[in-house]
């Protein structure tokens, strides 16, 4: 599409604001001013603020080239498999409400060495295995708790 000049003078807002805001150093705020206003078509004035943050949504975006055809995309990676062990630390982690804090100390073990394992193969389910680390110390410090309260109930009823 033929480019009008109130589309020129967009552009050119858009480079001095850029320019004003530090984005843009001079010779190449004036290099791309000359340009704006030498710009046949609204796609050459989206290429030249196409980099700064009012760009894209000042100017229509060019056209764009024919699509690649899927034999030439690279093909897609699936996403990483969610490590087991994180998964049943996350479990475990849960579990210690319904358990009384029996599976606290299972969940921590398994947490830490999902961790470990997710580090070095790259698989996912960090936020699993960390919940279930949580979870499960959580768990270890309310039995510690339970058990202090009683020691010291006993020994101050004792006396």
């Amino acid at each position: 599409m033929l480019a009008a000049h109130a589309d020129r003078e967009r552009a050119v807002d858009v480079l001095r604001a850029g320019f004003s805001e530090g984005r843009l150093q001079q010779d190449e705020y004036e290099k791309r001013i000359e340009r704006a206003y030498q710009a046949r078509t609204v796609g050459e004035l989206a290429l030249l603020v196409a980099d700064l943050p009012q760009g894209p949504s000042a100017m229509q975006p060019p056209a764009m080239a024919p699509g690649v055809p899927r034999t030439f995309m690279p093909v897609p990676l699936p996403p990483p498999a969610t490590n087991g062990k994180a998964v049943g630390a996350m479990v475990c982690g849960v579990l210690t409400t319904m358990t009384m804090g029996l599976t606290g100390i299972p969940a921590v073990i398994l947490g830490h060495t999902a961790r470990a394992e997710i580090k070095r193969s790259g698989e996912g389910g960090e936020g699993f295995a960390l919940a279930g680390i949580i979870l499960g110390w959580l768990s270890v410090a309310g039995w510690a708790f339970f058990l202090t309260i009683m020691v010291l109930a006993g020994v101050s009823s004792g006396s």
